[in-house]
């Protein structure tokens, strides 16, 4: 697959660059990416719900009524369930969410949503992106001219961390900016274009040709 390289005006460089099959031309694997994404949001969540049990509800132990006799449901602490004001059954207490995920199997979950982004047409490729100091303005103008301020999600990969562009970009509404190793299935899933610049083209390739 072919893309062609723009500059940062929105104008086509005449030059064209290969993307490489090992990365962008595999067959989608749609299992390994639901993992992944759920492994991923897994981990987003605190795990600190908590309810009191009946043994952490203060109140008295004494027996509320005789056990016979009564004509009612035996009771033998108003810490029960079953009163108001008692310990809830079953209720939620902490815990981690996160579960185990293979290496090779979060690779191939990234690879495929690679993938998945070049079959749909959703790659493009800009050349190396370069501001002298950190102004949203200049962001957008490189955004409008590569007419992606359309209010759809733009994803920036850069090879190396940018801190002028990151700090350029971070206060505009569903754009973002990321390097090759911090690219997760989910963020990847969750984007409606895939900017890359020529730099961060190539360390993602470097990447992922060397990383088994």
């Amino acid at each position: 697959m072919e893309l062609s390289v723009y500059n940062i005006k929105g104008e086509d460089t005449g030059r064209k660059v290969t993307l490489s099959d090992a990365i962008f031309g595999l067959e989608p694997n749609e299992h390994v990416m639901y993992l992944d994404v759920k492994q991923y949001l897994a981990n987003q969540r605190q795990g600190t719900h908590k309810s009191k049990q009946r043994n952490e509800v203060h109140g008295t132990t004494k027996k509320l009524k005789k056990q016979k006799g009564t004509g009612g449901a035996r009771a033998g602490s108003m810490k029960s369930g079953v009163f108001v004001g008692g310990g809830r059954m079953f209720g939620p207490q902490p815990r981690d969410y996160g579960f185990k995920l293979n290496k090779k199997t979060k690779r191939l979950a990234r690879l495929s949503a690679l993938s998945s982004l070049a079959k749909d047409g959703k790659v493009a490729l800009v050349e190396n992106i370069t501001l002298s100091a950190p102004k949203t303005k200049d962001f957008l103008d490189i955004l409008n001219g590569l007419k992606l301020n359309n209010g759809k999600k733009t994803l920036l990969v850069t090879g190396a961390v940018d801190k002028n562009v990151v700090l350029s970009a971070r206060n505009i509404q569903k754009v973002s900016v990321a390097t090759p190793v911090a690219l997760n299935t989910h963020d990847l899933l969750n984007t409606d274009t895939l900017l890359l610049s020529e730099d961060g083209l190539t360390a993602l390739e470097q990447l992922y040709t060397t990383a088994e």
